[in-house]
């Protein structure tokens, strides 16, 4: 007994409320509970006790609210065959739903109208036939004033005979008025409308019906008026209390209706302050009469369907004293089986009527089988897209977890197949993509490398000579670039034998035919071509041992000479040989070479097919270095011309490649107008900060767009 009870304790014990939203809904429910408990306490204690509650139980709901639909999100509404399931309820069952509320609640309108309908009809039919005996009492009353007919008077005569009908109760008061003055006709048998009053004196048409006030009493009135042969207006009232005889008769066969003398208005401000003391006085009344005249009684159902119709509508009224039109509301408490035999009458019973109702009921069980039909067809399909759906995720997670060789078996030709079918294709195609993916970071490494290559070509610090700055900045429009550019410093000894001295420098820039790593390749040949001419006439160090020779330096003894760098239309025809010689027919460069003296400030060029470059002089005048000749590596054989000049005090070189020229937006190419004016702008600041606003011009005139090519830019500035 002992260990069969110690795992409830443990568990017991071991028990944790929950947090979170969670938790405050079960402390909240928790104080609930107690709260309901102390509620009982009698007193201002329990009263307290219930306001709490109330607050609490306020709280609970709010938080409830988001938790229960987090359990339906995550427990219900997690799996696809109950989303389903919701789904055609949404779309079946509730326009059924709002389609058929609409139905009852027009059809609860609809009967309610018709309920008012009726009231109206009955209440205007004994108007009518109290109109018709008053125009035959005013005709023969004013034949007796005019002295066409001499009738002795007497007294009105009780039709009624005693029967106990609820019609024969109703006894109309007729008064007759010639010009606004009673005219005695005999005794009266009730109230009546006090007198003529003046807006009733000539009325248009000379006939009034309806329903007036009169005071605080409704009456039904009917007044016809004739004109005597001496001119005088007779005026005949016949009316009738509207009591609770006139509602039963109103309410006969319809259930209880009720008439309430209060009156809404009929829009006008001025009448809003009394009518609304008018019904200040009726309540204050209210303990020696009702203000609602009531008739019929209450209405029982046949069956459950049977429900009971509250309608409340309005009857038009008169004010009797003013004759200005006002309303009362009128309620009606039916049930559809007793406006249905209103409606309808006789013709309920006999065979048709029971074949129509055997066959509305044959007709329901035949949607209802429909309906069971459609309802197991929707769960076979449910569980096809389920069944498809389950395989998907299945392969899903046995994919994430490394097996790519899993594949799902299809046996359907349906759409959920297909998309099976494709799933497995996109397994293959992952399997292919992953090889792929592997060979991509393969290349894309050699590119990495291909990089760090190309960034070791282009000059790493270049302080320039004493009388020459120098900077040059290439951009890549890919990965690896297709322009060159470099600086080749040449150097000879001191006279005084104290180190070496710089000389001149030499200045190449070109553009590769051809964008990637094919560009990039001609690039270094042309790269490693020009190195090659530098040092062509470079002395020769010999040691007189192998292990002094790889002891000794080349800045120790001996240098470099330019003496075949001064002359660069014959490099240009070297390289343009080499270039032929050892490339594609379709690849070329362009290329500008310039030998600069440090003695003289002689530039010496030459310019195979590259742009030409701008020398900016201290006063604005541009010069174009455009003497050279063609491409190289596309022709053999070809020359290349030269051309020198002496660099001025303040003059700026400005080569650069068709990348800085030629970027197009919706105003056209940046040009070399733009590019002049951004270095005039700053050609008093560093070289770097003059090409950095070359840059940043650039991209702003690219905007978002992709760079289109390569950009070089090399500057060159005489001190």
């Amino acid at each position: 007994m002992q260990q069969a009870s110690s795992p409830e304790t443990t568990d017991w014990r071991s028990f944790r409320p929950p947090s979170g939203l969670a938790g405050a809904a079960f402390w909240l429910a928790l104080w609930f509970c107690l709260l309901f408990a102390l509620r009982l306490i009698p007193g201002a204690l329990g009263t307290f006790f219930t306001v709490i509650q109330i607050f609490v139980g306020i709280a609970l709901v709010i938080v409830a609210i988001p938790l229960t639909w987090r359990l339906v999100r995550r427990h219900m509404l997690w799996s696809l065959r109950n989303k389903l399931v919701l789904t055609y309820l949404l779309i079946g069952l509730a326009p059924a739903v709002l389609f058929v509320t609409l139905v009852l609640l027009s059809a609860y309108v609809a009967t309610g109208q018709f309920a008012i309908h009726l009231a109206e009809t009955r209440m205007q039919a004994e108007l009518n036939q109290m109109n018709g005996e008053n125009g035959h009492r005013a005709e023969q009353v004013a034949r007796l004033l005019d002295g066409r007919q001499v009738l002795a008077p007497a007294p009105l005569v009780d039709w009624t005979g005693g029967l106990n009908v609820p019609r024969t109760r109703l006894r109309p008061e007729t008064s007759a008025y010639v010009n606004g003055a009673p005219v005695a006709l005999g005794t009266s048998r009730g109230k009546t409308p006090l007198g003529l009053p003046p807006w009733a004196t000539e009325l248009p048409g000379g006939e009034f019906q309806g329903l007036v006030l009169d005071g605080e009493d409704p009456y039904l009135v009917a007044v016809h008026q004739q004109r005597l042969n001496d001119g005088r207006m007779l005026s005949m009232v016949s009316s009738l209390a509207v009591d609770d005889t006139l509602m039963d008769i109103v309410a006969e066969g319809l259930g209880r209706s009720q008439l309430f003398v209060e009156r809404l208005g009929n829009g006008d401000a001025s009448d809003a302050g009394k009518n609304a003391a008018a019904n200040r006085r009726r309540e204050a009344k209210k303990g020696t009469r009702e203000s609602a005249i009531v008739g019929g009684v209450e209405p029982k159902g046949v069956n459950v369907a049977d429900v009971q119709v509250h309608f409340l509508s309005t009857v038009a009224m008169t004010d009797w004293d003013t004759g200005k039109p006002d309303s009362f509301p009128i309620k009606v408490d039916s049930r559809p089986s007793l406006l249905y035999r209103q409606l309808f009458g006789g013709s309920l019973g006999g065979i048709v009527t029971s074949a129509y109702r055997i066959g509305l009921i044959v007709l329901c069980i035949l949607f209802a089988l429909i309906e069971l039909l459609a309802l197991w067809m929707a769960i076979r399909l449910s569980r096809t897209i389920t069944a498809s759906v389950a395989d998907l995720y299945d392969a899903t997670q046995r994919i994430d977890k490394g097996e790519l060789d899993h594949r799902i078996g299809v046996q359907r030709t349906d759409q959920l197949a297909e998309l099976s079918r494709s799933f497995n294709k996109m397994t293959g195609s992952l399997q292919r993509l992953l090889v792929e993916q592997k060979e991509k970071e393969r290349l894309q490494n050699e590119i990495s490398i291909a990089q760090e290559v190309q960034a070791n070509l282009f000059p790493h610090q270049m302080n320039g000579l004493g009388r020459l700055e120098l900077h040059g900045v290439c951009r890549p429009a890919r990965s690896v670039s297709g322009d060159y550019y470099d600086f080749l410093v040449f150097h000879e000894e001191a006279r005084n034998g104290n180190g070496r001295r710089e000389t001149g420098v030499g200045i190449a820039l070109g553009d590769i035919s051809g964008k990637g790593i094919s560009a990039a390749l001609l690039m270094a040949t042309l790269h490693s071509a020009v190195r090659a001419y530098r040092f062509a006439s470079e002395e020769l160090v010999y040691s007189e041992s192998s292990i002094a020779g790889l002891m000794a330096s080349r800045d120790e003894r001996g240098g470099d000479c330019d003496e075949l760098f001064q002359s660069p239309g014959r490099i240009l025809s070297l390289l343009n040989r080499h270039l032929y010689r050892s490339t594609q027919p379709e690849k070329y460069a362009t290329l500008f070479l310039a030998h600069y003296d440090a003695d003289s400030s002689m530039l010496t060029y030459s310019n195979a097919g590259q742009l030409p470059p701008l020398v900016l002089g201290r006063h604005g005048d541009v010069r174009r270095l455009d003497k050279g000749g063609t491409v190289v590596g596309l022709m053999d054989g070809m020359r290349y011309d030269e051309d020198r000049f002496q660099m001025q005090p303040g003059d700026i070189l400005v080569a650069y490649s068709d990348g800085v020229t030629e970027p197009e937006n919706d105003f056209g190419e940046f040009g070399e107008e733009r590019l002049l004016e951004v270095v005039s702008r700053y050609r008093d600041q560093p070289l770097h900060v003059i090409s950095s606003q070359v840059m940043q011009a650039l991209d702003a005139w690219i905007g978002a767009d992709e760079q289109p090519d390569d950009i070089t830019l090399v500057l060159a500035r005489q001190t």
